[in-house]
């Protein structure tokens, strides 16, 4: 198949290429600088020049390819205008592939899943719950399906970590640093799910490839790790205390982090792997954290 990839050399989107091209599809990326182009043709790919504002650069990317996989994201600063783009987007993805029959796969995330249960690949997004409006604009794209598209989104769990990693994770890590304990949230008991870059990356390709239309995937390696846990292993990879701290005090420790981090999150993938025969295979995130990468002084 002849894939066009949205967000094609980003944290997910490069392992996803080279799934892609390792599995013999041809791959073209769409790329808004000429840093990105020469990533894409370094992997393999071929180059699409254009951003997710270019929806023309868009329409012919997905009109020359056999199905698209859209993980790009454009964080303006302003999350109405940022959604609000994400929506012209996926608008224009749909149009372009109307009644062909080729897959469309979305990247998407948890929030927005009804809280205090584990999340399900059945759940619908709430728009008026906090993160809510981006997983429900994505989940929207499921319609498509009654328009002849082979449409799947994919939810993705707030870390998505392996070597490199620069997002929660790596940020809890330099605050622990920082301030020279590695910081948890009352008892520790909430959760967070977690997913390695490669195994993501690897449903993104079974997905296209396979995923009956109206489908929703989860790329979740993790039902949820407690915090305590990550904290503990944070703590011993510095090699600093580790301590609790009451809800009041935990936005004077982890600034913005706090909320995030304070979230209890559990999801399912059980139904994923059961269509997909997705598995996944690379080190969960507590084992990811104990082989050491993210304590070297080359980390983030």
């Amino acid at each position: 198949m002849r894939i066009f990839v949205t967000g094609a050399t980003g944290w997910i989107g490069a392992p996803v290429v080279a799934d892609l091209l390792d599995a013999g599809h041809d791959v073209i990326g769409l790329a808004r600088s000429d840093e990105s182009a020469r990533r894409l043709l370094d992997a393999g790919a071929q180059v699409h020049r254009g951003s997710l504002d270019d929806l023309d650069a868009l329409r012919e990317g997905a009109a020359a390819a056999d199905g698209v996989i859209h993980l790009a994201y454009e964080h303006t600063g302003d999350p109405q205008t940022s959604l609000e783009t994400e929506q012209q987007v996926l608008k224009t993805l749909g149009e372009s592939l109307t009644d062909t029959g080729r897959p469309l796969v979305v990247a998407s995330g948890l929030a927005g899943l009804p809280p205090g249960k584990i999340a399900l690949e059945s759940d619908t997004p709430d728009p008026d719950l906090p993160g809510g409006q981006r997983s429900f604009a994505a989940n929207k794209t499921l319609d498509l399906a009654e328009r002849g598209v082979r449409t799947t989104v994919v939810r993705l769990p707030p870390t998505v970590h392996g070597e490199g990693d620069r997002g929660f994770v790596t940020m809890l890590i330099d605050l622990a640093r920082t301030r020279g304990v590695s910081g948890y949230i009352d008892a520790g008991t909430n959760h967070w799910p977690a997913v390695h870059r490669l195994d993501a990356a690897r449903l993104f390709r079974l997905a296209v490839e396979q995923a009956p239309a109206g489908t929703v995937l989860h790329a979740i390696a993790e039902t949820g790790i407690t915090t305590r846990d990550i904290a503990e292993t944070i703590g011993h990879g510095l090699d600093i205390p580790v301590q609790h701290l009451a809800s009041d005090a935990a936005e004077e420790h982890f600034g913005r982090l706090a909320l995030i981090f304070g979230y209890d999150v559990q999801a399912s993938s059980n139904h994923t792997r059961q269509l997909t025969g997705w598995q996944p295979e690379h080190p969960d995130l507590l084992n990811d954290l104990q082989q050491g990468h993210y304590f070297t002084p080359a980390s983030p």
